[in-house]
């Protein structure tokens, strides 16, 4: 029996500087990527195209190594990017200098009225009135200072309050996905809340800069784009892939990032957010899942025994989970199909997935994978397991 492995998990970057800048909580360990590196003395130019937070790239960075990411959604990208930079002393000195400044600027904000909140929709489930109200009058100071921060200072300073709305929120991530805490409860600081945010976000940027002051050695590059489509993102050749595909358990990216999403402008309304899930391989999110009831299988084959069997057994209890699988693995076989193109001769690629169950079903997800590498003529194809429901290829 396999016993869960704690740091081989999102857990165990969130003391590992930059890489513990934002949770995500389908993000996979640091380890797990520089497991796979010291395997090699030249593992040449490396892909990942399910980039997510950037974990591949920064860990390959801080080993003197380039790495390309590709990632659809543009926060991430946005992320992977700061994470992945580096940052001058003059830099790191303005970002704590301006620090001061939007301190009080939101001091002074204090009462304003109107101050604007972001259209997330049902907002005081995270986030009770006097929370809200002292975010947006640091948020607004935080705009303020666009005019003489360079880009660069302005996203340590943005990271920073990431981390603030998300500590101060009342999501409580106490299982795979996320609640919400009791948003009616009292606060128990009461008046003194708003100087005890402000004290909290002086903290959130002095660990960021700590964090940002390491040089990273190795060029990351980060480009937008469907990983179903990776030859016209990017153009190779690659010698290694290291990556950590969404997993088919209908755990939506977008559910857990709403918040700095809508913070920093990357969603707008609700249907934004469902018509970027829908892009995405593995997304449900609102209108997403609507769509999933209008689907249907195309013509690309998964020749994967007893493949037909689980989707209809999935069917037996809900037809658009039915769907969901099966669209799922039709994405991953196009994106295969266009990874190809872009490898060099004798690649290895390192995919690290989780199995799936639905109802009594489960979804042998690390054999499927093996066999979509098969079908597609990959060689010396093998199943790892590293810790209960994550195997590796």
């Amino acid at each position: 029996m396999l016993t869960q492995r704690a740091d081989l998990t999102f857990r165990h970057n969130l003391k590992q500087g930059r890489h513990g800048w934002l949770r995500l909580t389908p993000a996979y360990s640091v380890k797990a990527v520089t497991e796979i590196l010291e395997r090699f003395e030249a593992p040449g130019r490396i892909l990942d195209p399910f980039s997510g937070t950037g974990t591949t790239g920064l860990v390959c960075a801080e080993r003197s190594l380039d790495c390309d990411l590709v990632e659809l959604n543009p926060f991430l990208v946005w992320l992977a990017a700061a994470k992945t930079r580096n940052y001058s002393a003059d830099e790191l000195d303005m970002a704590w200098q301006l620090v001061n400044q939007i301190v009080a600027d939101a001091q002074r904000l204090s009462g304003e009225a109107d101050l604007w909140t972001p259209p997330l929709h049902q907002i005081e489930r995270w986030w009770p009135p006097q929370r809200l109200s002292t975010l947006s009058q640091i948020f607004c100071a935080l705009q303020a200072v666009r005019v003489v921060a360079p880009e660069t200072v302005l996203d340590l300073l943005l990271i920073a309050f990431c981390r603030l709305l998300i500590d101060w929120s009342n999501a409580a991530f106490n299982h795979q996905s996320m609640s919400f805490k009791d948003a009616s409860a009292p606060s128990l600081f009461a008046s003194s809340e708003q100087t005890l945010m402000l004290e909290s976000f002086i903290r959130q940027i002095q660990l960021v800069i700590k964090a940002a002051e390491a040089p990273v050695r190795g060029r990351v590059t980060v480009k937008r784009g469907d990983s179903r489509q990776v030859n016209t993102v990017v153009t190779g050749p690659y010698h290694t892939v290291i990556t950590s595909p969404p997993y088919p358990n209908r755990i939506s990216y977008i559910r857990e990032l709403r918040p700095y999403m809508y913070w920093l402008g990357y969603l707008t309304d609700r249907r934004e957010a469902g018509e970027l899930d829908w892009q995405a391989i593995g997304g449900t999110w609102g209108i997403a899942t609507s769509r999933l009831q209008q689907w249907k299988p195309g013509d690309l084959s998964i020749q994967q025994e007893g493949f037909d069997v689980i989707v209809e057994k999935i069917a037996e209890n809900s037809p658009i989970l039915a769907r969901y699988v099966h669209k799922y693995f039709e994405d991953i076989v196009c994106h295969l199909q266009s990874l190809r193109p872009v490898l060099a001769p004798g690649a290895r690629l390192y995919y690290i997935v989780g199995n799936s169950k639905f109802y009594d079903t489960l979804v042998p997800v690390e054999r499927i994978y093996a066999s979509l590498f098969e079908q597609m003529g990959f060689s010396e194809v093998r199943i790892k397991s590293l810790r209960s429901n994550c195997p590796g290829l």
